[in-house]
């Protein structure tokens, strides 16, 4: 199919986020009939119907609508939707793959940030950073070289997950010298062995792990991976980091095991999500919640616009998308 050099596009996102993904100097790459639509404006896609009927290529962001037949069947041009953040699970199913649309995300931009976000949490965790900050700001000064339970040296990281995520914090765990274990059904053990990572069933990696740090989707068989069982299998003073989805460990269980002191958790994401006020967790001096940060946020938001602006002009050249998702890969994305 000949490519055509002014497609038709159409961003749906949130009005706060668009300029900050989409600075104008982006937008004027594309060039063509660029399209704007808010969904405060829009409320819908039929309400757009006409503008939706010149489409594509589809640019979308956080909020976006399903893209289910109706909404596709609006769009009798759409060739590629070109995601603007990470995950496309929740507006992308097999009804689009079905029709030979391209679809792309930018979750390799998104990766970074969190990665970083990941180490950082873990480096301070390690040092046992928030529970003394914590009891710091209540006048108890800490004792630092009698706590055996503060120090990154000689620790053992374990990462559920050879994901996007998990790749890249093995690779920056390595380079600073932590011995890491790694579980994930579909990783190759030589694959392991190039990230510098020692594969191990999930049990296995959760009695050896001084700190335990999640990268798997959310998927029908990982939901409350880490339970209680799992949970007790943890040395006394492990760490638990989840920037991955909440609902891979079962909040209850980490409750109780935060309760009694036995380890500490690092939470960027829960199950519910958000906690309800008043949660045991966010009284616990051994547990530091952030409200799903660690994607990226202010400054960094223009590298997903970029991302996604450089996904469509490989597009158009006739070029692969490096972000390109497959029909075959929606059971295991986040």
């Amino acid at each position: 199919m000949s490519q055509p050099d002014r497609p038709a596009g159409l961003i749906v996102m949130s009005p706060s986020a668009a300029g900050a993904v989409f600075p104008e100097d982006l937008l004027t790459r594309l060039g063509g009939s660029l399209r704007l639509l808010r969904p405060g404006a829009v409320g819908d896609f039929a309400a757009a119907a006409e503008a939706l009927s010149e489409v594509e290529v589809l640019l979308t962001g956080w909020g976006c609508p399903p893209l289910d037949e109706p909404v596709l069947d609006a769009m009798p041009r759409l060739r590629a939707v070109v995601h603007a953040a990470g995950s496309v699970k929740l507006h992308v199913g097999p009804e689009v793959f079905a029709r030979g649309i391209a679809v792309s995300s930018a979750a390799d931009a998104n990766a970074e940030p969190v990665v970083d976000f990941t180490l950082a949490v873990l480096l301070l965790a390690g040092k046992r950073a928030f529970a003394f900050a914590r009891r710091y700001a209540e006048g108890r000064q800490p004792t630092f070289a009698v706590n055996e339970r503060a120090g990154n040296d000689g620790r053992v990281v374990g990462v559920v997950g050879a994901s996007r995520i998990g790749r890249r914090v093995i690779v920056r765990l390595r380079a600073a010298g932590f011995r890491v274990l790694v579980s994930d059904p579909y990783l190759d053990p030589l694959d392991a062995a190039a990230l510098g990572a020692e594969p191990v069933g999930l049990d296995e990696l959760c009695g050896r792990s001084d700190v335990l740090t999640l990268h798997a989707p959310e998927l029908p068989e990982t939901v409350h991976m880490i339970d209680e069982r799992r949970l007790a299998m943890l040395p006394d003073g492990a760490i638990v980091i989840n920037t991955a989805r909440g609902a891979l460990i079962d909040t209850e269980a980490l409750t109780r095991a935060c309760a009694d002191g036995r380890i500490d958790a690092l939470l960027d994401v829960t199950s519910p999500e958000p906690l309800p006020a008043g949660h045991p967790l966010f009284a616990l001096s051994n547990v530091w919640i952030t409200p799903h940060l660690a994607g990226v946020q202010g400054t960094e938001a223009r590298r997903l616009g970029a991302y996604a602006v450089t996904e469509v002009e490989h597009f158009l050249a006739g070029r692969p998308m490096p972000g390109e998702i497959h029909a075959h890969q929606l059971a295991v994305l986040a």
